[in-house]
């Protein structure tokens, strides 16, 4: 049983998803590739704390890789629009 590493690994995780939620709220947004390639890869360790059995961890690093999947799809939406300039 890994019950000490899987709190540890989840309250970390759930830091990172806490600090993100100025970002989703701000008109400010991280680089697409920067958001993307996170999301990406955590959505691999969620995977890979699943086969650890590492339950909480898993589901705060879901949370995390949803966050940044958020921001990524928000830069999208935000380079869909017309700048301020081009009107």
């Amino acid at each position: 049983m890994h019950h000490w590493q899987d709190i540890t690994l989840a309250v970390g995780s759930l830091i990172f998803a806490i600090a993100l939620v100025p970002s989703i709220m701000s008109k400010d947004k991280p680089a697409l590739w920067t958001s993307t390639v996170t999301g990406g890869v955590l959505i691999v360790f969620t995977g890979t704390y699943a086969s650890l059995s590492l339950w909480y961890a898993t589901f705060t690093t879901a949370l995390a890789a949803i966050l940044w999947i958020v921001l990524a799809l928000q830069k999208i939406l935000q380079n869909k629009q017309p700048s301020p300039e081009k009107k």
